[in-house]
């Protein structure tokens, strides 16, 4: 390009959001190092600490989502809107963007808003199956729109529509720890089967019900497993495992900062069914099962889930059916090494690599275009 590139990145509430717009800012500085990268975040929410940990500046929106059990609330809701909207439209003037990128989430509704109305290009990217509310409202106005999954037509003009994939967290495909290195890391046995039990950052409290409801049985069984409970249920797990003993076969901790290697340990995992973390399974060939959260907008982790279970790529289990079902089907499935080689094989048939640096080239182009 002949002039410095600037582009401004909004978006987040979650690390589904947060993790493809930190690996897209980073997939554009390694082709353009000089680039200008602006994010625009909702204040209170986890891009405000995660993306200044990234290395990128971020400013930050009073947005707010809006209250459907309690409309009375909604008035507050609609300043906040108001205000942001005004904010946003500053907050581009000043920075002067050549392109926006939003990737969901609160934030990027008034900032891709202002940001086409102003005449600067946009582009959005949809990391679910089924598309989020404020991608839908900004597609009419959006550029380009690159998203992880086919079908979704339905929900975007065609010819805007790019499959690129969700990027993911390069340190899990740069990892070279091996499964030996990662296992000792755990003090576990080489040797044996391990299952990795994982509810996303914040835990999960029907995974976490399931493996308390069934103590006695991975305790008898020959197989290691790994269990992340999420710093929010980790103090009451610890007490009920004082009171009922704690299998020795059981690995217990509320966090898992190095996600390579737990990867890399486990023969199977069994996880929510995030848009982020079915990208990483595909692009590790990892053979899951998914236990859909009930607790997102329009069902869409079980559409996520379904995507993959249709090409028999992943299993699933509903999670009212979790606490009975999970620990007897993830046990049953990990002993079995033709279904774990078949599921790994379909999985991994379902990548889609090199994300972030498709979408990056996208955003380089848009800038050139304009």
């Amino acid at each position: 390009m002949k002039e410095e590139l600037r582009v401004i990145i909004s978006g987040g509430g979650t690390g589904g959001h947060i993790f493809p717009a930190i690996s897209i800012a980073n997939a554009i500085r390694e082709l353009l190092p000089s680039t200008k990268i602006l994010f625009v975040g909702a204040l209170g929410r986890m891009e405000m600490q995660r993306v200044p940990q990234a290395g990128y500046e971020i400013k930050g929106l009073p947005i707010m989502g809006f209250d459907r059990k309690n409309l009375l609330k909604n008035v507050k809701v609609l300043w906040k809107v108001w205000k942001s909207q005004r904010m946003a439209k500053q907050i581009i003037r000043e920075f002067n963007p050549m392109v926006a990128v939003g990737v969901g989430g609160y934030a990027s509704g008034p900032t891709l808003n202002k940001a086409a109305a102003m005449g600067v290009p946009c582009l959005i990217q949809e990391q679910n199956s089924y598309a989020g509310v404020t991608n839908k409202l900004l597609a009419k106005k959006a550029s380009k729109i690159c998203v992880a999954y086919e079908g979704m037509e339905r929900f975007f003009p065609k010819e805007k529509i790019m499959l690129t994939g969700n990027p993911v967290r390069q340190a899990l495909l740069s990892s070279t720890v091996t499964r030996q290195e990662a296992l000792a890391g755990y003090g576990l046995d080489a040797e044996k089967k391990t299952v990795l039990l994982v509810g996303g950052s914040l835990g999960a409290r029907t995974l976490n019900e399931s493996v308390l409801s069934h103590l006695e049985e991975i305790a008898q069984t020959g197989i290691q497993f790994i269990w992340q409970t999420g710093k929010y249920y980790s103090e009451t797990i610890k007490h009920v495992l004082e009171q009922q003993g704690k299998p020795d076969n059981l690995m217990v901790c509320d966090f898992i900062a190095d996600m390579a290697a737990a990867y890399r340990a486990a023969d199977l995992v069994v996880s929510r069914a995030g848009a982020g973390s079915i990208s990483e399974f595909c692009l590790l060939g990892k053979p899951v099962i998914l236990v859909p959260s009930p607790n997102v907008a329009e069902d869409h982790q079980t559409k996520n889930a379904m995507a993959l279970v249709n090409r028999q790529a992943a299993l699933c289990v509903k999670d009212s059916d979790a606490i009975d079902q999970l620990i007897d089907l993830a046990i049953e499935t990990v002993k079995d090494d033709k279904k774990l080689e078949s599921l790994g094989r379909n999985v991994l048939k379902m990548a889609l690599p090199d994300s972030a640096k498709i979408i990056a080239q996208e955003v380089i182009a848009l800038a050139n275009n304009k």
